[in-house]
């Protein structure tokens, strides 16, 4: 069910895109945000480090932009999260 989840840090777009594609690309399937499901069901969120940085920036207004670049996302594209970060 939903109620449980794992929750992988991911320390770079490589990273990211190797988890991200081992789940969904072997019978799972991608959601929102960073969010997809293995081919049994079980779900996982791929957050790299970077997305972590971001939304938690004290820059409430960096922060606030990377958050909205997420909500855009399946798999967390790093460049994209720095780049709205920046503005």
């Amino acid at each position: 069910s939903e109620a449980f989840s794992f929750q992988v840090a991911t320390d770079n777009q490589a990273e990211t895109d190797r988890l991200w594609d081992a789940i969904v690309g072997n019978g799972g399937h991608e959601s929102e945000c960073g969010w997809c499901k293995d081919k049994w069901g079980v779900s996982w969120q791929i957050t790299p480090r970077a997305l972590t940085d971001a939304w938690t920036d004290p820059d409430r207004a960096a922060a606030k932009r990377a958050f909205d670049a997420m909500m855009t996302m399946r798999k967390i594209d790093i460049a994209t999260i720095e780049a709205a970060r920046r503005g």
